[in-house]
């Protein structure tokens, strides 16, 4: 019987077979310029689509923007485990572990193929990924077993020589792949599209009360939240980019960036909001968005009668469905953005055009990286409507406390309250404000900038030391006060009251 190989070897035969593997894929998909052809990126894109709505949920409620690292490492985490099996199970023979890094190849090549945007070449990443993998296991458990029958000082440092080039090898190819899949192509293009993008427009004075606490009235690009099921940010040359104009139509459109740009390009301020922001949540920004409005393309293009959607897909495969309704409608003001707070779109933000419609969350209306647009029935399903979500998302009427913070500690006296309101396109009338269940008072609300963006309040109340509670509720143009009653996210939005807890000394 063969004596085995020994388990130190083994073991990291198996990891560095594994980490060529995907260090090749990752670069091949790079030097391809489909960076999500890569086996580990299709794998954990595949993860987040087939994730049930709760589970994506607790990770964006748990983890925030690092939702998708905590992803990434966690797959590494499980890779390297099973790597390790692979290289432990095939000391006697490599043929265990080379049929499980096999499987893990195909399964590689199966999230790719099983991608929206999908074609032939992007399966070359995967099969390169396969034979590296299987190579350098090959290569390494072979050089490993050169200690069962006794290891020369050739064989202990052909061993670690071969080991040392497969570790930088890898590593080298991961961060050439990782470099080229940020796309300095697009890095130019954002750079050369700056000139034409007309500069941002300070908000008038006393539009935000940030000395009490609020966020400033516009939120710089870079502290914009993002939330989007792109694992890798898609990176776009505006001389590539075309959009598609079609379906229920009288005229096809294909436009290219050049195209959209001589048309009339307007700025508007524009708060965004996500559906599953919870009471008080995070996720809702506003930008000055400069872009040309979607109802003028549609008119060009003439809807056709019974249409009812706009059904736009990214370049990533994503998609959502819009009403058309909405978007016809003459002061909603809906565009394809091309610049934001004064800059073109960052690459996160779906460089080089996006959707932005004012009254509806993002997830039916804000598609990223834009690159069709068909006009169709409710029949279709978007993305998130096959996952729980409801068909159409206006906006609801809230507010949030920004100051006290939860568990905050401060003196007894004069204690100023402060935060935002919005309802999105209807704008705030009134937000009321209470402490431990006391009397309502009005607040006083900042200037009003647009129905469209938020709208910053504030309130100071004398308190006596102890536990206290402050509370808020915002009354829309249309006379609706938002309710009591908490609801959660799903279907459309949550809803009720936001309070925080804090003490006086």
């Amino acid at each position: 019987m063969t004596a085995p190989a020994p388990r130190g070897r083994a073991a990291f035969a198996g990891l560095a077979g594994a980490g060529s593997a995907l260090a090749a894929g990752h670069l091949v998909a790079g030097l391809a310029g489909m960076p999500t052809s890569s086996p580990l990126v299709a794998v954990g894109n595949s993860a987040i689509d087939l994730a049930p709505t709760p589970l994506k949920e607790f990770a964006v409620r748990t983890f925030g923007t690092a939702d998708k690292i905590v992803l990434l490492t966690g797959m590494a985490v499980i890779i390297a485990a099973l790597a390790v099996v692979a290289g432990l199970i095939s000391r006697r023979s490599r043929l265990p572990g080379s049929v499980l890094i096999g499987a893990f190849g195909v399964l590689g090549a199966v999230a790719v193929a099983a991608r929206p945007d999908f074609t032939t070449p992007a399966l070359v990443a995967p099969v390169m990924a396969l034979i590296a993998g299987l190579v350098v296991f090959a290569l390494l458990m072979a050089r490993g077993r050169s200690a069962v029958d006794g290891e020369t000082s050739e064989d202990r440092r052909r061993f670690l020589t071969t080991s040392a080039a497969v570790v930088v090898g890898a590593g080298v190819a991961g961060a050439a792949g990782t470099a080229l899949g940020r796309g300095a192509g697009a890095d130019t293009s954002r750079r050369l599209v700056g000139a034409r993008i007309p500069g941002v427009t300070a908000p008038p004075p006393g539009a935000d009360f940030a000395v009490s606490g609020t966020p400033t009235f516009l939120t710089t690009n870079r502290d914009f939240y993002r939330i989007d099921t792109a694992l890798t940010v898609p990176q776009l040359r505006v001389e590539d980019w075309r959009l598609r104009l079609h379906g229920m139509v009288e005229r096809e459109m294909v436009l290219t960036f050049d195209d959209l740009v001589r048309r009339p390009l307007i700025t508007r301020s524009i708060t965004l909001a996500r559906v599953s922001n919870p009471v008080g949540g995070p996720y809702i920004s506003t930008a000055e968005f400069h872009g040309v409005r979607v109802r003028d393309l549609l008119l060009e293009a003439g809807v056709r009668p019974g249409a009812q959607q706009l059904f736009t897909t990214s370049a990533d495969g994503f998609d959502t469905g819009t009403p058309l309704d909405v978007l016809l409608e003459p002061d909603r003001d809906a565009l394809l953005a091309v610049g934001m707070n004064g800059e073109p779109l960052p690459a996160e933000h779906g460089f080089p055009v996006r959707m932005v419609v004012p009254g509806l969350y993002g997830y039916v209306s804000a598609t990223k990286w834009l690159v069709d647009a068909e006009v169709t029935t409710f029949d279709r399903q978007h993305y998130w409507e096959k996952r729980g979500w409801a068909k159409q998302g206006p906006i609801k009427t809230q507010s949030r406390i920004d100051r006290p913070r939860r568990r905050d500690s401060l003196p007894a006296g004069p204690v100023t309250a402060a935060g935002i309101a919005w309802a999105q396109h209807t704008g705030i009338d009134r937000v009321e404000v209470r402490v431990d269940g006391g009397p309502w008072r009005t607040a006083e609300l900042a200037t009003d900038v647009s129905r469209d963006t938020w709208r910053m309040w504030r309130v100071t109340f004398h308190l006596g030391p102890g536990e206290h509670t402050v509370q808020c509720r915002a009354t829309d143009r249309a006379g609706h006060t938002q309710p009591e009653q908490r609801r959660p996210v799903l279907p459309d939005g949550a809803t009720g009251w936001h309070s925080v807890t804090f003490t006086c000394a």
